[in-house]
């Protein structure tokens, strides 16, 4: 970390600031003993001079607060893109600066992150370092109409699609389908599916540490009706900010499950170019899991999806489809054209419209979607 970075020291005052984290405690006994570990865990990260520290009590109810002692230098604007690069964190090759930036992305919060316990907190950053690290290494095939899954660990059910083969480990076959061995072929995949697939691996990996009593329930539930789509969300997510209090544009944790949508109507059409769904894996880069060696920036992303509705072209049945090749081309035209890269990533940023609307807004989506509690006292997941 940079080590001429040198905001305020920590504070133990009362808070108000509606920002970064808040821990829901039961008694003034709880905040003291949250409150040393807290200490002990930012000392044990370095980053306790890095945040503020605050308690509040009010009608019978206590809160911790954390947030940056200093988010207008750190993250201007709640802008967290920057947020490593600024501390000189290498979270690519460091698990520690992965955390660290986890952390403090989420001290950057306009509206905070809320726990009941540090435990779900530390919880939740663990498994955030499990999801990055899992889209890191997810290597597939695009494919909207059709899947595969390796046979030695999945089953395929007519009319329901694949399940757990009874026997195979839920995390070892997650990680067969989603991270292949250099001579091994790609599995095909949707980017939705796809994401659902990183993100479960990783709140099984969590779930074996914290909760393994909800993971082997997950493990049985997989074996028969592995949950899925709409489903999924509800079982295993929860979003952050709302459409009335959209989160910043720029403002991203590693971890989040990002949706870019295409403000195009008639690309839109095309079956896998709704939209872009991929997991912000930190430093400013989205994962790419069709191409793993090339992550995307948000320039980036923005400028492929706006050119979506230059590649769409027409078979000799008439169906819609999608050439990316000649996407491709468009996106490094417009790379070379600064002006015009500018003013279409600066169309791009505007918020999304709502679903089914196609008018003036742009890619991005006004919330972020990480997983729920998973701690025994205080776990949120139905598998229902």
């Amino acid at each position: 970390m940079n080590p001429s970075f040198k905001p305020a020291a920590v504070s133990s005052v009362n808070s108000q600031q509606p920002m970064g984290v808040r821990l829901e405690l039961l008694s003034a006994a709880s905040v003291l003993a949250t409150q040393s570990r807290l200490r002990g865990w930012l000392d044990d990260l370095g980053l306790i001079s890095l945040v503020e520290l605050g308690h509040t009590q009010e009608d019978g109810s206590y809160a911790l607060y954390l947030h940056l002692a200093d988010v207008l230098a750190m993250a201007p604007e709640h802008d967290t893109l920057g947020l490593s690069e600024r501390l000189e964190l290498d979270s690519g090759l460091s698990e520690s600066d992965l955390t660290r930036e986890i952390l403090l992305c989420m001290l950057a919060a306009p509206q905070p992150y809320v726990f009941p316990s540090m435990d779900e907190l530390q919880a939740h950053v663990r498994m955030r370092v499990y999801i990055v690290q899992a889209a890191r290494r997810t290597a597939l095939a695009f494919d909207t109409e059709s899947a595969e899954r390796p046979a030695a660990h999945w089953v395929e059910i007519p009319s329901q699609g694949f399940v757990i083969r009874p026997g195979a480990d839920l995390i070892e076959a997650l990680i067969a389908a989603t991270q292949p061995t250099p001579e091994a072929e790609r599995y095909a995949f949707s980017c939705y599916r796809a994401t659902e697939y990183v993100i479960l691996l990783g709140l099984a990996q969590e779930l074996k540490h914290s909760h393994p009593e909800m993971l082997g329930q997950l493990q049985a539930v997989s074996e028969v009706d592995f949950i899925r789509s709409r489903r999924f969300h509800d079982a295993f997510l929860q979003e952050h900010g709302s459409e009335a209090q959209p989160l910043p544009p720029r403002f991203y944790v590693p971890g989040d499950r990002v949706w870019f949508k295409n403000p195009d109507e008639r690309s839109s059409d095309i079956p896998g170019f709704e939209g872009s769904w991929v997991i912000y894996l930190g430093g400013g880069l989205f994962c790419n899991f069709w191409e793993p060696e090339r992550p995307y920036t948000l320039h980036g992303k923005c400028l492929e999806v706006f050119h979506w509705r230059h590649g769409v072209e027409q078979d000799e049945q008439g169906t819609l489809f999608m050439n990316e090749a000649k996407v491709a081309e468009h996106v490094a035209a417009s790379r070379s054209q600064p002006g015009q890269a500018e003013a279409i990533v600066a169309r791009m940023m505007r918020m999304r419209d709502p679903s089914g609307v196609y008018q003036d807004g742009g890619c991005i989506d006004s919330t972020r979607e990480h997983p729920r509690w998973v701690c025994p006292p205080t776990c949120q997941i139905n598998l229902v």
